[in-house]
């Protein structure tokens, strides 16, 4: 079993791709949270925006950005478990 040092393997890739696609829809399905004080327009966006972060993200090749980013989306997750939104979190 292979894996990269810097860079992502092939392997290495398909192990992080559920738990990538679990960590998505959470998100998204947390969006829809009726504790959040978002109107529909709002939610959408936030939608759209959250669908860019991990199209721009799938392009990530490198093993510590790509667990950077995967951490990032479970801090995310875990303030709109709160009913909160993250603002300032940098992707």
């Amino acid at each position: 079993m292979a894996k990269g040092l810097i860079w992502a393997t092939a392997e290495d890739l398909g192990r992080n791709r559920g738990r990538v696609i679990s960590l998505y829809r959470q998100i998204l399905r947390s969006l829809n949270s009726p504790s959040l004080p978002l109107n529909l327009a709002a939610r959408l966006a936030k939608k759209a925006e959250v669908r860019a972060i991990f199209m721009l993200a799938s392009e990530e090749r490198s093993l510590h950005n790509i667990n950077d980013l995967i951490d990032t989306g479970e801090y995310a997750l875990s303030i709109l478990r709160k009913g909160e939104i993250p603002n300032n979190i940098q992707w």
